[in-house]
C-alpha cells in the first residue's frame, strides 16, 4: 500500500484525482444515455419506421433493466475483488454494446445492444461511490459528491446537444454518435487503470487539513441494509429516479411534438435541466456539509419544490415559462438532492459493506428507470400526449418523500423514547 508521501509525489492528491476520474466516468456514461432520446426520428426512420412511442421508450428500459439487475451483484463483487476488477470489464462490456448499436439492423438489435451497455455501466455506480465514500474525508463528501455527479449533467448537455447538432442540424447518420461513445469508453478505461488502486484498503490519506483512518471492521447485514429509514430511503431514490427519468428519456420529444421546437434548440432546451443541475448541486451539498444535521430537511424540500416544476413545465402557457421551469427543475432536482442522499446513506451505511449498500440503494432507485419510459410511452400512445407522464412523476415524487420524512420521524422519536 502506498504511503500518503507517495501520493504528494504524485501531483494531486489521491481522492482528488478520485474526484476528477469518478467526475469524467459519469459524464462518458451520460453522453451515451442522452445521445438517443433527442434524435428517436432519425434512428426510427433507419430502422423503417412504424415504431410506436413505446417501443422507442423501450431502448432506455432494456438499458437500465441491464443496469438495475447488475447493481446488487456488481456492489458484493465489488466489496470482495475490488474496484478495478468489476469496472474494467464492465466497462469493456459498454464499449462494445455501443458498437453494437451503432451497426443494428432492427429495433430488436438496438435493444440487445442497449441491455448490454446497461449491463456493463451497471459496473460502475458501487464501486464509484464504494470508492469515493471510503477516499475522501467525510466533511468534504458533499459536496466532493456534487462535483462527481456534475459529470452526469455535463455528460447529458453534451450528449443533447452533440445529437441534435451532428444528427439534426449537419444530418449526419445518427450512429456518429455511438461510435463517438466507444471511443470515451475506452479513454476512461485507461484512466480507471493508471489510477486506481488494486487493494482494497488503499486509504491512509493525509492532507493540510484532514486525515482518513482505516475503516473498522464492520459488515453489512440485512437487518442494516434493511431497516425502516433505509427502506424509505430507497423509496426515495426510486422516486427521484422516476421523474428524472422520464424527463431523460421525453423531454426532447415533447418539446418538438407538443411545444414545436425544432432543430438544434431542442437539445439545448432539454441541456438546461443538465446545466443549470451543477450550480444547484454544488451549492446544496454544500450547504449540507455545513449544516450536516439538516440533510433531511434539504432533502424533503428539494424533493417537494421540483416535484412542483415538473408540473410548472406541462402548465406553462409560453415557452420563456417552460424554460424557467426546466432550469429550476435542474437547479432543485435530482442531481441537486442526489448527494445528499448518497451523502446520507454513507453516514448510515457500515463502512465495510458500501459497495453492497450502494448497489442495494441503487438498484431500488434505478428500477423506476426501466418503468418511466416505457409507462410513459404508453401514456403517449393512448392519450397522444405525454402531459400525464409528468403529472405521474411529480406524484411519485410527492409520495416518495413523504414515506422518507415519516420513517426518519418515527425513527427519531423511537431514539427519543
Amino acid at each position: 500500500m502506498e504511503n500518503s508521501q507517495a501520493i504528494k509525489q504524485k501531483g494531486m492528491e489521491y481522492w482528488k484525482q478520485i474526484i476528477v476520474m469518478l467526475c469524467l466516468g459519469w459524464a462518458i456514461i451520460w453522453v451515451y444515455r442522452s445521445a438517443l432520446s433527442p434524435i428517436f426520428p432519425e434512428l426510427n426512420a433507419s430502422l423503417g419506421g412504424g415504431i410506436s412511442d413505446a417501443s422507442l421508450g423501450a431502448i432506455s428500459s432494456f438499458y437500465f433493466f441491464g443496469y438495475t439487475g447488475v447493481q446488487i451483484p456488481a456492489g458484493i463483487l465489488v466489496d470482495k475483488f475490488g474496484k478495478k476488477m468489476v469496472l474494467i470489464p464492465g466497462f469493456t462490456l459498454f464499449a462494445l454494446a455501443a458498437i453494437l448499436i451503432a451497426n443494428a439492423n432492427g429495433i430488436t438489435m438496438v435493444y440487445a445492444g442497449s441491455l448490454l451497455a446497461g449491463i456493463g455501466c451497471g459496473s460502475y455506480y458501487g464501486s464509484a461511490y464504494s470508492l469515493s465514500s471510503e477516499s475522501i474525508p467525510a466533511e468534504r463528501r458533499g459536496l466532493s459528491t456534487a462535483i462527481i455527479n456534475s459529470g452526469s449533467a455535463i455528460g447529458m448537455g453534451i450528449g443533447l446537444i452533440l445529437s441534435s447538432l451532428l444528427v439534426k442540424q449537419l444530418h449526419l447518420p445518427w450512429q456518429i454518435m455511438m461510435y463517438l461513445v466507444a471511443g470515451l469508453v475506452i479513454l476512461i478505461m485507461i484512466a480507471f487503470v493508471k489510477v486506481i488502486r488494486s487493494t482494497p484498503d488503499e486509504v491512509i490519506q493525509k492532507s493540510s487539513k484532514t486525515k482518513i483512518e482505516h475503516a473498522p471492521e464492520d459488515k453489512v447485514s440485512m437487518k442494516r441494509l434493511f431497516a425502516p429509514n433505509m427502506i424509505a430511503s430507497y423509496i426515495l431514490y426510486f422516486a427521484t429516479c422516476y421523474g428524472y427519468y422520464m424527463v431523460v428519456t421525453w423531454l426532447p420529444s415533447f418539446l418538438q411534438q407538443e411545444r414545436g421546437f425544432q432543430g438544434v434548440a431542442i437539445g439545448f432546451s432539454a441541456a438546461l435541466v443538465a446545466f443549470s443541475a451543477i450550480p444547484g448541486a454544488l451549492f446544496f451539498s454544500r450547504l449540507s456539509d455545513k449544516f450536516q444535521s439538516k440533510k433531511i430537511h434539504f432533502i424533503v424540500v428539494l424533493e417537494l419544490l421540483a416535484a412542483v416544476m415538473l408540473v410548472l413545465t406541462v402548465l406553462a402557457p409560453t415557452s420563456g415559462i417552460l424554460l424557467v421551469g426546466l432550469i429550476l427543475y435542474g437547479l432543485l432536482g435530482k442531481l441537486a438532492v442526489e448527494p445528499i442522499i448518497i451523502s446520507y446513506i454513507a453516514d448510515t451505511a457500515p463502512k465495510k459493506g458500501y459497495g453492497t449498500t450502494f448497489g442495494v440503494f441503487n438498484f431500488f432507485g434505478m428500477s423506476s428507470s426501466v418503468l418511466a419510459p416505457w409507462v410513459t410511452g404508453l401514456i403517449s400512445d393512448a392519450t397522444g400526449s405525454k402531459v400525464n407522464g409528468f403529472y405521474l412523476s411529480a406524484l411519485i415524487m410527492v409520495v416518495g418523500t413523504v414515506l422518507f420524512l415519516v420513517a426518519n420521524l418515527m425513527m427519531r422519536n423511537k431514539e427519543n423514547a
